[in-house]
């Protein structure tokens, strides 16, 4: 990927099974594993088990014979919760095992942290304390904080505004970076908001307040303060699309063309998502005899939003305060967080990072996103006095953070009091299947954790980590984390050593 990241019937599958295998182990590992849409995965993870019969080898860790049942995980389901009365593994086993496999390619080390996920038992710590340079792990620190501040199910409004001066309309960005040029996608993340769609609406409301000359459009994306960049970025990185300026608005996740993940960005995101708006507002208004002055500008500093108050964030709209023609409205938080751990999309992590700010009062701002995701760390009662956050989705080495807090995170987020969080567990890449971790596990020293293991990636130059989550062959689930720095650029062994790690954890039966 890029320099930081890089549904069920009863048939049988019978003849059909080597089709629909890859269907079949995704859904069963949705349903079956961790449940992660929040009420159903906290009792999976800490109600008593359904069975008192002890299991050899539990079903997650087979291949199923059906599909899963509709009600699959409920009553009379086919998925049976997880337990904490499985066994916990040996700690000194599963030491003689990661030892074994977490070595560092060339130059280099690695640190780590495995812990029980519901009693919080350190069950492996290499260096867990030492601070290290996470990459895109980083990025989970950002997740759980959306998830506390903004909630799974908050969404972003893109509004049309009358301006004070007569036949304007404002474009007011609220924070939906994942806008899309065509019509709404109600079913999608990336596009879920469409501006041909908020333009028919636009025309509609400046028919019912008797528009009828040349309309003008501005821009208004005033939610974001200070710089556009992190000081924090180095300009190869910007120059090769790793981010781009931030801006409360921008079609998709600030890329010239949807499904576009490598390569340039619009240095002015905001202003192109403005533009597209202003074409397809001219296209509406054709049939209905409303004209647009060609060009877009910016509001002038007298039409700006007024300041919010602290924790007004929610309208997510700038806060202007003529009268609102349309909106058109994001997917929600959680689907954006989903997102942003899959594909470990850097500007959507920054966005969301402003977005956490401002919900919390403070400026939305580089500074102000970081302290903001800081913050709800202290909250969850993750100590964070040694960590240093210079940016959120961790494309610069200042960053510091060690491994044990970010297996406290991911714990927190399948096991923890907050059920919020649970929403942040489906986003996590699932070995051999999806996101970053898509085309790893496929060698028979990384197979046994193929379709178990669910981790974030990150990777720098120097630097590889991985921390996520994992039901280990007893049915006992763990959290983990593994950094490793100052390693041989380039140096392939790295990330399998991480991949074998956390295979070995899947395959575990350690006593």
């Amino acid at each position: 990927m890029t320099r930081s990241k890089r549904r069920a019937s009863t048939a049988p599958a019978s003849a059909r099974l080597g089709r629909i295998v890859p269907m079949v182990l995704l859904t069963f590992l949705v349903v079956a594993l961790l449940l992660p849409a929040g009420m159903a995965v906290g009792p999976g993870f800490l109600g008593p088990a359904r069975s008192p019969e002890p299991v050899a080898a539990g079903p997650w860790q087979q291949l199923p014979a059906t599909l899963s049942a509709p009600d699959a995980g409920g009553p009379g389901g086919g998925a049976r919760p997880l337990s904490d009365a499985a066994p916990v593994p040996d700690a000194a086993a599963l030491a003689g095992q990661l030892d074994a496999t977490l070595k560092a390619d060339g130059a280099g080390s690695f640190t780590g942290v495995v812990q029980d996920a519901v009693t919080g038992e350190v069950l492996f710590d290499r260096g867990g304390d030492e601070v290290r340079a996470p990459a895109s792990n980083i990025k989970l620190l950002t997740a759980a904080a959306a998830l506390r501040t903004l909630g799974p199910d908050r969404r972003f409004s893109t509004k049309a505004v009358a301006g004070t001066a007569p036949g304007t309309v404002v474009l007011t960005g609220g924070g939906d970076v994942l806008l899309g040029a065509g019509e709404s996608a109600p079913d999608a993340v990336l596009g879920r908001a469409g501006l041909a769609t908020l333009a028919q609406s636009t025309v509609q409301g400046l028919q019912q307040d008797g528009v009828s000359g040349p309309v003008t459009v501005l821009l208004d994306d005033t939610l974001f303060t200070g710089p556009p960049l992190s000081p924090a970025w180095s300009p190869e990185d910007v120059a090769a699309g790793e981010v781009a300026p931030l801006f409360p608005l921008a079609l998709n996740s600030a890329r010239f063309e949807p499904g576009t993940t490598t390569g340039p960005r619009p240095r002015d995101a905001a202003m192109a998502a403005a533009e597209a708006f202003a074409a397809r507002l001219t296209a509406a208004g054709a049939a209905a005899g409303i004209t647009v002055t060609p060009g877009v500008a910016r509001v002038p500093a007298t039409e700006k939003a007024p300041e919010k108050t602290p924790g007004d964030a929610g309208s997510q709209a700038g806060g202007r305060a003529g009268k609102v023609l349309a909106q058109i409205e994001s997917a929600t938080v959680g689907q954006q967080v989903d997102l942003l751990l899959r594909t470990s999309d850097n500007y959507l992590t920054e966005v969301m990072g402003r977005m956490v700010a401002s919900a919390s009062g403070k400026p939305a701002s580089n500074d102000g996103a970081v302290a903001a995701v800081l913050q709800q760390l202290e909250e969850l009662k993750i100590p964070s006095a040694t960590l240093r956050a210079a940016d959120l989705a961790g494309l610069t080495l200042a960053n510091q953070v060690s491994a044990r807090q970010l297996s406290a995170v991911v714990r927190a987020m399948t096991t923890g009091a907050d059920s919020r969080l649970r929403s942040a567990l489906a986003g996590f890449p699932v070995a051999g299947l999806t996101g970053t971790l898509g085309s790893r596990y496929t060698d028979t020293s990384t197979a046994r954790g193929a379709g178990l293991v669910r981790a974030k990636t990150g990777t720098l130059n120097t630097v590889i980590a991985l921390s996520g989550y994992v039901v280990d062959a007893d049915g006992r689930l763990l959290v983990f984390s593994f950094i490793g720095n100052n390693l041989t650029p380039g140096a392939a062994g790295n990330k399998a050593a991480l991949d074998r790690t956390a295979s070995a954890l899947a395959a575990c039966g350690c006593r």
